[in-house]
């Protein structure tokens, strides 16, 4: 991975982050080159993403407020491929973006891609059974206790002693 994306990963959930280095491994061996665009995003970020297209200038991106995303508590990430010349390449219609996605929900990462309405192809989140967007129980421990709270209460726990690489979950 690129120096941009593990400073990205460097924020989220180490498991999350292992994923997506084995997403980006694999599919490198396939000739796709990924990057991270978006990691762990602040609340106030996301409340200026929800604004784009309603009361700020631009296209919607996002129906999701402010701690109704798993960005909010380190749980997800944004992947694009880059093209030649590692620009990104947003066209998702490109059979690449299959390929990505496939290759994510292998890994057991729940994809945006299949949301019914508002598909988000770049996105990707560590929420196995857990419910597509963050409850309320969430948004409460995050409050309390921030994103390790978040983390142990959604049964993600990285204990200290996980000083080997080894992550409890």
């Amino acid at each position: 991975m690129d120096v941009i994306s593990e400073q990205r990963l460097a924020a989220v959930h180490p498991l999350l982050a292992d994923k997506i280095r084995l997403l980006a491994a694999q599919l490198e061996a396939q000739g796709i080159v990924i990057r991270v665009t978006q990691g762990l995003r602040t609340w106030e970020e996301q409340e200026a993403l929800y604004a784009q297209g309603r009361t700020a200038p631009g296209n919607i991106v996002t129906n999701a407020e402010a701690g109704y995303s798993w960005h909010n508590f380190g749980l997800a990430v944004d992947v694009v491929p880059l093209d030649g010349s590692n620009a990104p390449d947003w066209n998702v219609s490109h059979p690449v973006w299959a390929t990505i996605t496939k290759a994510g929900q292998n890994l057991g990462l729940t994809s945006g891609s299949a949301w019914r309405s508002f598909p988000d192809w770049p996105h990707f989140q560590l929420t196995g059974n857990l419910p597509i967007s963050p409850p309320p129980s969430v948004r409460a421990a995050y409050i309390q206790g921030g994103t390790a709270a978040v983390w142990a209460q959604t049964g993600l726990n990285v204990m200290p002693s996980d000083v080997d690489g080894e992550i409890s979950v």
